[in-house]
């Protein structure tokens, strides 16, 4: 599991798909929030997939470029289950790039939640569940176990201002087994909402503030709930950079900006959430990339040096992962 860093304490360690790996190790930017394998495809149309043997090997090439060009040392792979998770495929693209990836468990929110895993369960038993996964790793597609293990929980979601009442349950569950196997928890807000309601379901559930990250917070246009959630201690995901038809990067470069100015630089994080083919610069999308490419340029061009540029994508995800304070990144 993940260990806390204190002055006399373990080395924190980071839990990949290859293994463990010391969080000093990691030299380089951090994607944190980020698929790289998964299967949304409710409509049937198949844009929401990314299919390990057709988008793999474009996968595993863009993301061993980033490594080349811009460091790209880490991707928080949060494809969870019922996401159409494949760790033995993450294992593959980690080894091809170059680039550690860490793999995720927990329940989406409610349209994809498994009925085998939630009809009827109690949130003892998700937490078993959870738990027996931290512990014991992943079963693959063919239903074989890979041995591969979770580094984090997530994406945990839920939709609109309220979570529902399966979606409750999976994130006080998720809570549970963070608190359990020394684990953070990354949530899915849709569409940037119920943030704040997600929060209060796990911190009630006794997981600490700064072992969560509220997810896809640059799609909602409310700096005063950033700042609030910032203010609990919890990580703030600005992880959407580039889907440009949900928002446009020039207002998150503007809510983010005012996250900064407010103090709270320690607790933002970046990424581009690539969650369908057509965002593979292959396919001609923005690709994983985008955000070292377009966004942090801009983000630099606004005044922000090198080393907040370090915070935002490097210590804050290991900080987030490993639960160390500010003082100890």
């Amino acid at each position: 599991m993940s260990s806390t860093a204190t002055p006399h304490g373990p080395e924190p360690l980071l839990r990949t798909v290859a293994g463990a790996l010391p969080a000093a190790s990691v030299g380089g930017p951090a994607l944190a929030h980020e698929h790289l394998v998964l299967d949304l495809d409710l409509k049937g149309d198949g844009a929401a997939v990314l299919d390990a043997r057709r988008h793999g090997p474009a996968v595993s090439r863009e993301l061993a470029e980033l490594r080349e060009e811009f460091g790209l040392a880490l991707v928080i792979e949060q494809t969870c289950r019922g996401m159409g998770r494949d760790p033995g495929a993450l294992a593959r693209i980690a080894e091809e790039s170059g680039v550690a990836v860490v793999a995720a468990t927990g329940w989406y929110y409610e349209p994809f939640h498994p009925a085998a895993d939630l009809a009827g369960a109690s949130v003892e038993q998700l937490t078993a569940t959870l738990v027996r996964e931290i512990h014991e790793g992943i079963t693959g597609p063919d239903g074989r176990p890979t041995g591969i293990r979770p580094g984090v929980l997530g994406e945990v979601g839920s939709h609109g201002e309220v979570p529902s009442e399966p979606e409750t349950r999976s994130l006080r569950a998720a809570a549970r087994a963070a608190v359990a196997t020394g684990l953070s928890v990354a949530t899915h807000a849709q569409l940037g909402h119920g943030g704040l309601a997600q929060l209060d379901v796990l911190t009630g559930a006794g997981l600490a503030p700064h072992r969560i990250c509220v997810g896809h917070q640059d799609l909602l246009t409310a700096p005063a709930v950033h700042r609030r959630l910032a203010a609990e201690g919890a990580y703030v995901a600005f992880d959407t950079v580039g889907k440009e038809s949900y928002q446009s990067d020039e207002v998150r470069l503007r809510l983010l900006l005012a996250l900064l100015e407010a103090g709270h630089a320690d607790r933002a994080l970046l990424s581009c959430d690539i969650s369908r083919h057509g965002y593979l610069r292959s396919e001609g999308g923005q690709g994983y990339g985008h955000l070292f490419r377009s966004f942090l340029p801009a983000v630099r061009a606004a005044g922000v040096d090198d080393d907040l540029i370090d915070v935002l994508t490097r210590r804050n995800p290991l900080r987030f992962l490993t639960g160390a304070s500010p003082e100890e990144g």
